[in-house]
C-alpha cells in the first residue's frame, strides 16, 4: 500500500482522486484492477467504487465512535418531517453529550433575556479566571437555522466555559421556519449591544458551529451595517463565510456512508435564507473583500470528512488575501461537528485550541 506523509488540509481530496485514478494505488481494489476515474469534458470526475479505510491519524476512541455513528446510524427524521419532530430528535441526540460534558466541565447555567433575546449564561463552577473577569464569549449554536437552541447550544458552550474558566452566553436566536434572514443577525446584534454596555468590544469573542459558524461570520457583516464596533476575535466552525460548496460537498458524504447531493451547489439552501440573495455580503461575507478586510482574527475548525470543510478552506484563503489573521485547524478523518462528543481526544484538542485562541486575542483587563 502506498504511504503518504504529512498532508496539507486539502490534500486528502487529491489523494482520493489519485487513488481512484491509478489502479496500482486504488485502496480496496484487487491487484491489476482496471478501475480508473474518468474526467468528463466539463471537468466532472466519475470515481469508480473503492474502499477508504479510517484515517490512521484518528484516535482509537474516534474510530470507535465513527463506526457507532455511521456503520449503525441512529434514528434520523425523514425528509420533510415536522420541524417539531426534528427538534425533539436533536434534543434527544444531544442530551447525553451535554450530561457528559457537565460531568467533565462542571458549570452553572442561568437563563436570561438580553436585548430582548433569550440566552443561557454558562459559567464555570470553579469560578471565572481572574484574567477573564471582563471577557465574555457569545456562542451561536448550530442546527441548520432550525434547531439546536437548548442542548445543542450547551454542547458547544459547556466545555469552553469549563476549560477556559470564562463566561459563555449562548444565544437562542430566531430560526426558520418561523423566521427568515436577517432575524438571527438582528438577535445577535441585540445581545452584543447590551454586552457593550459593560464590556469593551475587544473583550468580547463570538463563535459557533455549523449554521452557528455561518451566523458568526454574518454577524460581523451585520455589525458593520448597523455601525457597531467589532469584537476582539471570532470562531467559525464547520461552516463559515463562504457557500457550502467545493469538493467536500460531494466527497465528504461518501466518506461517512452517505450519498453526494444530486443538485448543483446553492449559496444557501436552508429555509432560513429562502428570501435572501446569495450575492448579498450580509449572507455570504466572502462576496465582499472590503468587508472581509475588517474582520477580527478568525479561528476556523472542521474535520476532513465534514461536508463544509471546503467552505472553511475558501474562507481562510479569502481572509488571508484580505490581510486578516485566519487560523485554520482540520482534524483528519473527523466528521461534521465531531467535537460535540466531549470524550474524544480530538474534541479535547479542539477545546484547547479554542480556549488558547480567544485567550491570545481578547483584550485583557
Amino acid at each position: 500500500m502506498a504511504r503518504f506523509g504529512s498532508l496539507k488540509p486539502a490534500a486528502w481530496l487529491g489523494v482520493l482522486l489519485v487513488l481512484a485514478h491509478d489502479p496500482a494505488l486504488t485502496v480496496g481494489a484487487g491487484a491489476g484492477s482496471a478501475a480508473v476515474a474518468k474526467v468528463e469534458a466539463e471537468g466532472t470526475v466519475e470515481v469508480p467504487a473503492t474502499s477508504v479505510p479510517l484515517s490512521t491519524f484518528m484516535s482509537a476512541a474516534a474510530r470507535k465512535r465513527f463506526i457507532e455513528l455511521f456503520a449503525h446510524p441512529q434514528q434520523s427524521p425523514a425528509p420533510g418531517a415536522d420541524i417539531r419532530i426534528v427538534r425533539e430528535l436533536d434534543e434527544q441526540k444531544n442530551a447525553p453529550l451535554v450530561a457528559r460534558a457537565r460531568e467533565l466541565y462542571p458549570v452553572d447555567i442561568e437563563r436570561r433575556v438580553m436585548g430582548g433575546v433569550s440566552v443561557q449564561v454558562i459559567t464555570p463552577k470553579a469560578g471565572v479566571a481572574p484574567e477573564n473577569r471582563k471577557r465574555v464569549l457569545i456562542n451561536l449554536h448550530g442546527g441548520g437555522f432550525q434547531w439546536g437552541e437548548n442542548h445543542g447550544a450547551q454542547a458547544e458552550s459547556i466545555p469552553i466555559a469549563g476549560l477556559g474558566r470564562i463566561t459563555v452566553i449562548a444565544v437562542a436566536y430566531r430560526m426558520a421556519p418561523e423566521f427568515k434572514f436577517p432575524a438571527a443577525s438582528e438577535d445577535v446584534a441585540a445581545v452584543y449591544r447590551e454586552l457593550l454596555e459593560s464590556h469593551q468590544p475587544g473583550e468580547i469573542g463570538i463563535y459557533g458551529c455549523s449554521s452557528g459558524g455561518v451566523l458568526t461570520a454574518e454577524s460581523i457583516a451585520w455589525f458593520r451595517k448597523v455601525k457597531l464596533p467589532l469584537p476582539g476575535a471570532i470562531g467559525t466552525f464547520c461552516g463559515s463565510a463562504a457557500e457550502i460548496a467545493g469538493d467536500s460537498r460531494y466527497v465528504a458524504p461518501l466518506l461517512t456512508g452517505g450519498r453526494p447531493p444530486r443538485s448543483a451547489p446553492g449559496a444557501m439552501s436552508a429555509p432560513y435564507f429562502s428570501d435572501a440573495s446569495p450575492e448579498d455580503p450580509l449572507v455570504l461575507p466572502t462576496r465582499s473583500p472590503e468587508l472581509l478586510a475588517a474582520f477580527p482574527p478568525t479561528l476556523l475548525i472542521a474535520g476532513s470528512r465534514d461536508h463544509t470543510v471546503s467552505s472553511l478552506f475558501a474562507t481562510q484563503a479569502a481572509l488571508a488575501r484580505a490581510g486578516v489573521e485566519a487560523e485554520l485547524h482540520v482534524w483528519d478523518g473527523m466528521w461534521h461537528a465531531f467535537f460535540f462528543d466531549p470524550d474524544l481526544p480530538e474534541s479535547q484538542e479542539v477545546y484547547r485550541v479554542i480556549v488558547r485562541f480567544f485567550d491570545r486575542h481578547l483584550a485583557r483587563s
